[in-house]
């Protein structure tokens, strides 16, 4: 009985490492995948910011052609910066933020859902880019990314090395 519980752990250690191991693999995607998205509707807000102004006009947000360029730009540099793996942490945060007050403001009905009506919480615009921004900023941007090698290279020297 002790062997049969010992070859299933065994085999769970070693399904789990094997597991673990794709952790930045499928960040990359993600980081990837998501970015470009960002990066896209950044790059079609700054290309038509007389239609985003009118729209965020009928949402009433304040000083909505300065919103519209700040939005873009933030989804279009943000969106650069993820797929990289450049600052993530941070991007991810604005980029969080940004979404949550797009939710907020163009579906509020949905977003307040988020437990009475999954259904429409999910099937809402700005939930996709909303979770792929809060994944990152939880998960972070995984060991395939510049991040990474900038704090191998740059970041503080270990104990173990200073010796």
């Amino acid at each position: 009985m002790q062997s049969l519980v010992d070859f299933i752990r065994d085999t769970y250690a070693r399904a789990t490492k094997s597991l673990n191991w794709l952790h930045g693999p499928l960040l990359l995607a993600i980081r990837l995948y998501w970015g470009l998205q960002f990066e896209l509707d950044g790059w079609r807000k700054l290309h038509h910011l007389e239609r985003v102004t009118q729209y965020f006009a009928t949402l009433n947000l304040p000083m909505p052609a300065q919103t519209a360029f700040a939005v873009a730009l933030i989804e279009f540099i943000g969106g650069i910066l993820l797929a990289v793996g450049i600052g993530t942490r941070l991007v991810s945060l604005i980029l969080f933020v940004n979404m949550t007050v797009a939710f907020w403001t163009a579906e509020r009905d949905a977003f307040l859902g988020v437990f009475s009506s999954p259904d429409k919480f999910q099937a809402a615009d700005a939930y996709s880019y909303w979770f792929a921004a809060l994944l990152i900023l939880i998960l972070g941007p995984g060991w395939i990314s510049l991040d990474t090698v900038i704090a191998r290279f740059f970041g503080p020297k270990r104990i173990s090395e200073v010796r």
